[in-house]
């Protein structure tokens, strides 16, 4: 349930803004009356995003790589600069290859590092002195596979495990600067990144009977509560993750025994 106006005036930065949780996020802001600065790498899926947004409401579009330190300067720089501030950053870039560490080439290593880890890097570093004016916040969307490993994701579990340490050090340094950086861990989500997974029916199976709600999640699921973390309702609330995966992190990892 939405509270009309909790962003008003404020600016916010989502990354991976495309589609699927980005595209969410960036709608659910600009509801809530943020001015929204969508970020990827592709102009046509921004402009759906801009298209989509609620009628009366403030989304940009940015076409940048946030895998390239000097893009990410230019776009906080450019944000600022347009709008005078900067109050919310959201890391929801990310891709993703599966394959053990036998199997995974260095090139697929290395674009799943450069836009998991350093992206998220390199605009968290740029905003902080942005964020420290305001008291801003830092959402990053990290994934059930970085709080624990999974079968043949090896690179993928290490770029998202890398980002809950990430968020745990940010938020113990700049804490008291009035900077909150929190995360989110999604599981399976109807999204794009997803459609190779959700195309497989068996394994959309496997996933149903693993999480207790017995589906995948909308990216709305987690757009909400991207937005609440983000919010002066969660204004004591630092460094914490938050699985969005209709409880799949409750189980011990066990079968069903009764």
């Amino acid at each position: 349930m939405s509270s009309e106006g909790r962003f008003a005036g404020k600016v916010v930065i989502v990354t991976g803004a495309g589609s699927g949780i980005g595209a969410a996020t960036a709608h659910r802001f600009a509801r809530e009356g943020a001015t929204v600065v969508a970020v990827g790498r592709t102009e046509e899926k921004l402009r759906r995003t801009v298209a989509g947004a609620p009628d009366g409401s403030t989304v940009v579009a940015h076409v940048a790589d946030i895998s390239d330190e000097a893009a990410v300067t230019a776009l906080v720089e450019a944000v600022t600069g347009d709008h005078g501030r900067l109050d919310v950053l959201v890391n929801n870039a990310a891709v993703a290859t599966g394959g053990t560490v036998e199997h995974t080439d260095t090139a697929s290593w290395r674009q799943i590092m450069s836009v998991d880890v350093d992206g998220t890097f390199y605009l968290s570093r740029a905003a902080v002195p942005h964020l420290r004016a305001v008291g801003g916040s830092i959402v990053n969307v990290g994934s059930v596979s970085g709080l624990g490993g999974d079968w043949g994701l090896a690179a993928y579990n290490a770029a998202k495990g890398a980002v809950v340490n990430l968020t745990n050090a940010m938020a113990l340094d700049h804490g008291a600067e009035g900077i909150r950086v929190n995360a989110v861990h999604p599981s399976i989500t109807v999204t794009e990144m997803a459609g190779p997974l959700l195309a497989d029916e068996s394994l959309v199976a496997a996933f149903r009977q693993r999480i207790p709600m017995r589906r995948p999640a909308e990216p709305e699921e987690v757009a909400d509560v991207i937005a609440f973390l983000a919010s002066d309702d969660a204004r004591f609330v630092n460094g914490v993750h938050i699985p969005v995966d209709g409880g799949l992190s409750a189980s011990s990892g066990q079968p069903r025994i009764f």
